[in-house]
């Protein structure tokens, strides 16, 4: 684990918990501090707090992703919903907003990393539809033979629809569904969505594959057919 947070006592506190629950953990008060950290040794998970010096936890996300997939909890005082949903866009897998609880933090550290690893055990043939195909074992999603990088969540998500195809969910249901949780802020679910859609649709802004299906949720339409 990589700790990033220019609050001694917050960074302390998290470290503690997360080492009690059998982590080993490495810290950092900034962000550059925390890119040079992760270049030397690549953490399997990195707490990430949002507001730091010299350079905010929004950009060390962006260039964390952009060496390579590491699941991202990230950490923020702000309450306000753009700031969560920023930090999902760039690719964060999930938040907690301070003040927190450390219990629920290990646990949400535990939640993302159970969906990080692969599968212990043979999985079934690779769910696939409409040019896209998903290997969980191997974390791997292509679409007409070309690699997708997607976050933990986007691969998440981008499985359970395949193996879903024409089915309508709500936004309750993928939540409890894809990210294990039984409450939550649902503008998660709709900024995964439109990511994902980003990557998968040919045209983002017409999307044929992950329909919206008003006044319910979403549907994959394993056709690809335009939504009425």
């Amino acid at each position: 684990m990589l700790v990033v947070d220019d609050d001694p006592t917050v960074a302390e506190v998290v470290a503690g918990y997360l080492d009690r629950a059998g982590y080993r953990v490495d810290r950092a008060g900034d962000g550059p501090a925390a890119l040079a950290r992760a270049a030397a040794h690549r953490p399997d998970l990195v707490v990430l707090d949002l507001m730091l010096p010299g350079m905010d936890g929004l950009e060390v996300c962006r260039r964390l992703r952009g060496q390579g997939p590491v699941p991202v909890v990230m950490l923020t005082a702000r309450g306000d919903e753009d700031d969560r949903i920023l930090g999902l866009e760039v690719g964060a897998d999930d938040y907690v907003t301070k003040p927190f609880s450390p219990r629920e933090l290990v646990l949400r550290v535990e939640s993302v990393l159970r969906r990080a690893r692969p599968a212990p055990v043979r999985a079934p043939r690779p769910p696939s539809a409409a040019g896209l195909t998903v290997d969980p074992a191997a974390r791997r999603a292509t679409k007409d033979g070309t690699e997708l990088a997607l976050t933990l969540r986007e691969f998440d998500l981008l499985t359970f629809f395949l193996r879903h195809p024409g089915r309508a969910f709500a936004r309750e249901e993928l939540m409890r569904e894809v990210w294990g949780w039984d409450f939550g802020d649902l503008s998660t679910v709709t900024v995964h969505v439109r990511r994902l859609r980003g990557k998968v649709e040919d045209d983002p802004a017409r999307p044929r594959l992950i329909q919206t299906v008003w006044g319910v949720g979403y549907r994959f339409d394993a056709t690809g057919r335009e939504a009425d």
